[in-house]
């Protein structure tokens, strides 16, 4: 558990780059193609509709000012009534069509990003995190979803809606296409200054919200233990830091916009007032009529729409595209090997010269030799930060030797297809989890096959006596807002789980601490009768496992420096010998 802000930063997920970024987004759209051919086709067409209403008042002000009757101008302003409903009611379908496209290309996303994060090596995600994880699942998703329900389409129509409405205003006189861009340098220095350093920023945000998360939900886990160390001062100083960092990436977003909005805003009544000076200079020489002026005024009036909605959205783009390429990143870590043909020949554990350190840090396994026999019981002993669980990891298959190997019937257990290496190779750490379901459900995820009887035998084999108790037996709801299980009942739940998955090698990673001494025991003795014939290495400080076991290794500073049975090592007086004698006192 962090402890402090001495504590070295987790190593974070990949983030896509931005050409992974853009090839990604084309393929989500291409999944769903026919509806985004229909949906532009809905706005281009409430577009022009859109341009139809301007360009027909200023015909209204032209055959006023050459004396058209009041029918000529009833029939032009029914005219623009219909094509202002013609406007409204297709963009309002485009709209559905859009939100419905959205939802459609979110939900791929998020099975996509399931379907990715599933297959993250154990190992890769313990190191990451569960902050940055939790974060790109939750916050960056929803990003991602937001971006392409509601910024995306904005932008794009907004887009078209511009180009169609500067159009316009270049037909009814090409001056006025050019004074029309008389806000465009400003805009543009605006937008380049706000690109530049949007994407990095939001990505800064990001992270500083993951390490946040992460900050918060250790602490809450660790509660007892910080409480129990008096570590309270220390962690409210940590947590503050991560609150500052994230707030200092905030105010970074914030002065981009800041900047951003307030200069482009600004841009917009310009062109207006310029086309009106203009307008009025050419109307009085006869070059352009009264009709032609109010037209384009009204067209770069109503181009302030779009351009605020896209230089709007274009921030939450941005926001979303930083999203995008973490939740992407996620995808670029490489997935557990999936095994071909690698059968083991038999259930021989052998570990050969393997070395091990953590990331780029020293090797914290030195030079590891063992064989272990089929059948047989091994203890591993040895005093904390010796390297006990970090063997365990090796043998279990979820961390790669950086040399040296282990062999599985002389097969490399990393070679192994996950799902055939977790049926011949089980691991029970401290750490375990109640889903939220039945207790059935929990047990259900070792053995989807096995039958109630089968459920009710194997937490019988571990001493459950609590499952006698529950008001609906395997129906019974556990985990957040139902039951909630003790520790102790949550760990004979995971001891169940491994009885029903039946593995031949079982390693058991003090995977009885959280139970007392008694309990313990019991269980102990349980699984010792429901696991014979089987391979086992129990990981413990309770030396008592060592003296049923088979065999005992000590293991010192990551190597492994007496083995033998648990007489022969009390005869060699060793550090054996020292612990036991200290475990009895």
């Amino acid at each position: 558990m962090t402890t402090g802000p001495a504590l070295t930063e987790q190593p974070r997920l990949p983030v896509a780059e931005k050409s992974t970024v853009r090839g990604a987004a084309v393929e989500l759209l291409r999944g769903d193609r026919r509806t985004v051919v229909v949906l532009l086709l809905l706005h281009a067409v409430a577009a022009v509709a859109g341009l139809a209403s301007p360009w027909l008042l200023g015909v209204i002000v032209d055959e006023v000012t050459a004396g058209a009757g009041i029918g000529t101008i009833d029939r032009l302003a029914l005219a623009i009534v219909g094509c202002v409903l013609a406007q409204g009611l297709l963009n309002r379908y485009a709209q559905y069509v859009g939100y419905r496209f959205g939802e459609r290309a979110v939900a791929r996303l998020r099975e996509e990003f399931v379907r990715r994060t599933l297959g993250l090596p154990v190992g890769v995600v313990e190191r990451a995190g569960t902050g940055d994880l939790a974060t790109r699942s939750s916050v960056d998703v929803n990003m991602v979803g937001t971006m392409v329900r509601d910024a995306l389409p904005v932008v794009v129509i907004s887009s078209a809606q511009l180009l169609l409405l500067f159009g316009a205003v270049c037909l009814l006189h090409p001056i006025f296409g050019l004074v029309g861009l008389a806000g465009a340098p400003t805009i543009a220095v605006a937008v380049r200054h706000y690109l530049r350093r949007a994407r990095d920023a939001y990505l800064a945000e990001g992270a500083a919200m993951a390490e946040l998360t992460e900050t918060m939900t250790a602490t809450a886990e660790g509660a007892r233990t910080v409480e129990g160390l008096r570590l309270t001062d220390q962690r409210i100083t940590y947590g503050t830091g991560r609150i500052g960092r994230l707030w200092a990436t905030r105010r970074a977003t914030l002065r981009l916009r800041s900047v951003f909005f307030p200069t482009v805003e600004a841009s917009y009544a310009l062109p207006v007032a310029i086309v009106l000076l203009v307008g009025g200079f050419l109307l009085d020489r006869g070059a352009v009529s009264l009709g032609a002026v109010v037209a384009a005024a009204l067209y770069l009036q109503q181009s302030i729409g779009p351009l605020d909605a896209l230089l709007q959205w274009m921030e939450q783009t941005q926001r979303g595209v930083a999203s995008f390429a973490r939740v992407l990143g996620v995808g670029q870590v490489p997935p557990e090997p999936r095994g071909g043909a690698v059968v083991p020949s038999d259930q021989r554990l052998v570990v050969r010269d393997a070395r091990f350190g953590y990331a780029d840090g020293p090797d914290v396994l030195h030079g590891i030799n063992l064989e272990i026999r089929p059948g047989e019981r091994l203890a591993v002993v040895g005093p904390s930060g010796a390297g006990k669980s970090t063997l365990a990891r090796l043998i279990a298959g979820i961390d790669r030797p950086r040399t040296g190997e282990v062999l599985l019937g002389g097969c490399p257990v990393t070679d192994l297809d996950p799902a055939q290496r977790r049926r011949e190779i089980a691991l029970v750490t401290q750490e375990h989890h109640v889903f939220i379901g039945t207790l059935r459900d929990n047990l259900a995820f070792a053995a989807p096959e096995a039958t109630d009887g089968q459920m009710r035998s194997a937490l019988v084999a571990v001493g459950a006596d609590w499952y006698a108790d529950l008001p609906d037996g395997l129906d019974t709801v556990l985990g957040d807002g139902a039951r909630e299980l003790s520790p102790a009942d949550a760990q004979q739940l995971a001891l169940a789980r491994i009885v029903l998955a039946d593995p031949h090698t079982l390693i058991l990673d003090e995977a009885t601490a959280a139970l007392d001494p008694t309990t313990a025991r019991r269980t102990e003795r349980a699984l010792g009768a429901v696991l014979a014939g089987r391979t086992v290495i129990a990981i413990a400080h309770r030396l008592n496992t060592a003296h049923d076991a088979d065999r005992v290794a000590v293991l010192d500073d990551g190597r492994i420096t007496e083995l033998g049975n648990h007489h022969e090592l009390l005869a060699t007086g060793g550090a054996y010998a020292a612990l036991w004698r200290s475990w009895h006192a």
